[in-house]
């Protein structure tokens, strides 16, 4: 253990943060969790004492805990702002759970907030700390997949309207959207960081299809990077569990990558690359980095506390996609029969 811990508190502890995200800080070598807080009890008393020392319902008392040094926000979206202003007021650093904000200006007011406060933000994009993704960016920096022409992700759930008791993720206020607000921000993320440039362009089509709630239940995503390399992206609340729904596939002009179950809260998956002759081969990660996505993401971000140095995804990194969702959510498909 080093000699300095980060001192965690957890605001918003539903199944993310009770599941994964309080684990995955248990479970990492340079922080601890000291708080937890949420409005609901039920919630809050879910995260166990030897795991939080603090758990309260009090957002203004759980910044006051002592050794809080980082605060996780895991809240419906509306909220991220407020919470993020409070705790850099307070002197915190923020990881903030996808996506930023339901609205871009929202997403730059919490950045500017942190800067002015001289504490670091970062957004909960976990993805990119997948062993099997690192392993992903390093075969394509390398060249050994040739130019890349093309990517294509799948990613899906089954997600009716009683899912859970308070489903706010199919709520257009507290969530902003639907399926595409809430999934596509990994996949837009995970473009930009696997092929090491950003999107230029996308255009999206979203559909209300299977679920009666008033926000879209699946999308299609095209895009364009400053390459000319062309990503297709299927985010869905409607594919049923049974299904195969998290592939990420990238092709290249020497080699291609399949990405299997590698997009999920946990550790594990296939990377499986298969050359223009026609061999296949499943690349594998080493034991010690195939761990938590959640885990190698505090521990970064905790690391790069420890040491004053900054996160090696930035603030405008995370900016980039709330502003492609921004922009690309204005234009919406409707089908035949909510038009007529």
């Amino acid at each position: 253990m080093p000699d300095r811990v980060i001192g965690w508190g957890i605001v918003g502890c539903g199944w993310v943060a009770r599941d994964y995200v309080a684990p995955g800080i248990a479970a990492s070598p340079n922080g601890r969790l000291v708080a937890a807080c949420d409005s609901s009890l039920a919630h809050v008393t879910a995260i166990a004492p030897a795991e939080a020392p603090v758990r309260t319902q009090d957002f203004a008392a759980f910044l006051r805990t002592p050794g809080l040094d980082a605060v996780y926000i895991a809240t419906p979206n509306d909220s991220h702002r407020a919470l993020t202003e409070a705790a850099a007021a307070a002197g915190k650093h923020v990881m903030c759970e996808k996506p930023m904000a339901t609205r871009y200006d929202d997403a730059v007011a919490m950045v500017t907030a942190c800067a002015r406060a001289g504490v670091q933000y970062a957004t909960a994009f976990d993805q990119r700390f997948q062993a099997r993704h690192v392993l992903l960016r390093e075969l394509v920096a390398s060249g050994a997949l040739g130019t890349v022409t093309a990517v294509r992700i799948h990613y899906a759930c089954w997600l009716p309207p009683d899912w859970t008791v308070d489903n706010w993720r199919v709520d257009p206020v507290r969530a902003g959207g639907g399926a595409f607000i809430d999934l596509a921000p990994h996949g837009l993320d995970l473009i930009q960081m696997v092929l090491g440039e950003p999107i230029v362009e996308l255009h999206v089509l979203l559909q209300r299809r299977v679920f009666e709630y008033p926000v879209d239940d699946g999308a299609v995503a095209i895009a364009r990077l400053r390459s000319g390399t062309l990503a297709t992206m299927n985010v869905a609340y409607n594919c049923p569990e049974a299904y195969p729904r998290r592939t990420l596939e990238v092709l290249g002009t020497r080699a291609k990558v399949d990405a299997i179950d590698t997009m999920g809260q946990v550790a594990g998956g296939h990377l499986l690359v298969t050359t223009s002759g026609g061999v296949t081969t499943e690349r594998a990660v080493s034991p010690e980095d195939d761990r938590s996505p959640f885990e190698a993401s505090v521990t970064t971000f905790a690391r790069c506390l420890l040491e004053g140095r900054p996160f090696p995804f930035s603030p405008e990194d995370d900016l980039r996609v709330a502003r492609l969702l921004a922009c690309s959510t204005r234009s919406t498909h409707r089908s035949p029969q909510e038009s007529a």
